[in-house]
């Protein structure tokens, strides 16, 4: 017999599924309502054999035979007969565990934790290439948006330069919100907390954690190097004003939080933060809760993919094309072949070294050569100005917004520190980066 016959024997793929919660109530939905299309496409149909709960009594919304449900992950982990594990639960532990025994036990595993990803993607790695199974993670960043395998296959003939994302739907609303419907930040994030899309804390979003996890994710495949979370720059979005936002379309801008990682002749730098986009940008568009990933290759040039970022059937259905994949891979006896890809260690740029545009907002008294200290200061730190606008005059205080040329963020930060502290400066209520334009 030879070994493509054997591998055809296998009659069907065995899942294993950890967690039940919005995510695993889509991968069970889809897997049930679209399984004799998968079915065809596969060649072997998917059996959902166990479902780890907390709580087996919990109404979910949806019939499930009481005989696929566990309170017991041996039940899950340890079966032979469970080809596939499939990570649902969210969170570092146990999930971290689970699947470190998962791959342990010779299964693959499909998870959509980008924390756990983002923290330990190298301790998971490694424990596949051991066993010799697929990890994979495409749910992970940008829910139903194909990236992850873009990346890793799609544009493999690529040195990718440059990717710019949305990839927080919950900031990407509020800033849509305050742009389009003229409301300060704190209505919008009450808005977004009504309608689901944003925690009682929120902190992990407005913040920009959630979007810096997803960006050491996409920054670590893009240039084969390994990103950790602590080497990308952050901010939030707390303190972007509807004058900005306001400011910055009568300068043919919109304001996004973006996550950015660039490879250039000095090193990579990978950061998410607020910024400028021009209105022609592709990402400038992207509104509500959607996600977007801009890609910059030397082979393909520029390309854009858009979808829902999140979201019960977005995020399944990644995870649900995870599983296909990893099935496919068993059936004809190929698995672990997207191991990995980490193999350089690029310097990484420090946020002081990367050279940017930059929007200001300062509140200045209203009096003759103000400006001219300002510019005195800017030029000893080699920071060129663009444009200089006078927006409003009022009890002796004048508002001015200036847009620099591209400088180098240290030399900025050292000229604003001494502009600061010039008695004529009442407050630098703005620093904001512009992406997407050339000088």
């Amino acid at each position: 017999m030879s070994v493509g016959e054997e591998s055809l024997r296998k009659e069907q793929v065995t899942i294993g599924l950890l967690g039940l919660g919005t995510v695993g109530r889509g991968v069970y939905r889809v897997l049930c309502d679209n399984g004799a299309l998968i079915t065809r496409r596969l060649g072997v149909p998917l059996e959902i054999k166990k479902i780890l709960v907390r709580d087996l009594q919990k109404d979910r919304g949806l019939y499930i035979p009481p005989s696929l449900l566990t309170t017991n992950p041996s039940e899950v982990l340890d079966d032979p007969e469970i080809d596939i594990i499939v990570e649902v639960m969210g969170g570092m532990e146990p999930t971290l565990s689970y699947v470190l025994q998962g791959l342990r036990n010779g299964k693959s595993v499909i998870t959509a934790n980008k924390d756990m990803v983002a923290a330990y993607g190298r301790e998971l790695f490694a424990a596949a290439q051991r066993t010799q199974r697929d990890f994979l993670f495409e749910a992970s960043v940008a829910g139903g948006i194909p990236i992850i395998r873009v990346l890793k296959e799609c544009l493999v003939a690529n040195y990718i330069q440059e990717l710019i994302g949305i990839v927080n739907g919950t900031t990407n609303y509020i800033l849509s919100k305050m742009t389009l419907a003229k409301v300060d930040f704190a209505q919008a994030l009450a808005e977004a907390q009504a309608l689901g899309y944003a925690e009682q804390d929120p902190t992990n979003d407005i913040d920009g954690f959630d979007a810096a996890r997803k960006m050491a994710i996409l920054g670590s495949i893009a240039f084969n190097s390994r990103i950790s979370l602590e080497d990308v720059y952050v901010e939030g979005i707390r303190n972007i004003k509807p004058a900005d936002i306001q400011y910055a379309a009568e300068l043919g801008y919109v304001i996004k939080l973006l996550g950015i990682a660039k490879n250039t002749p000095d090193g990579v730098d990978v950061r998410v933060h607020p910024a400028l986009l021009p209105c022609t940008h592709p990402l400038a568009a992207v509104n509500d809760v959607f996600n977007a990933v801009f890609v910059k290759g030397d082979a393909v040039g520029e390309a854009m993919f858009f979808g829902r970022g999140a979201g019960e059937l977005p995020t399944a259905s990644a995870v649900v094309a995870d599983i296909v994949y990893a099935a496919r891979n068993l059936i004809h006896n190929v698995p672990g072949m997207l191991s990995c890809t980490c193999f350089e260690d690029r310097h990484l740029r420090p946020i002081e070294a990367v050279p940017n545009k930059y929007y200001l907002r300062l509140v200045v008294l209203d009096r003759p050569g103000v400006l001219a200290q300002i510019a005195f200061i800017f030029g000893e730190h080699e920071v060129s100005l663009a444009s200089v606008i006078q927006k409003s005059a009022a009890e002796g205080k004048a508002e001015i917004v200036l847009v620099t040329h591209r400088v180098a963020e240290g030399n900025l930060r050292r000229a604003l520190k001494l502009i600061g502290e010039l008695p004529v400066v009442d407050a630098i209520c703005s620093v904001i980066r512009v992406e997407g334009e050339e000088d």
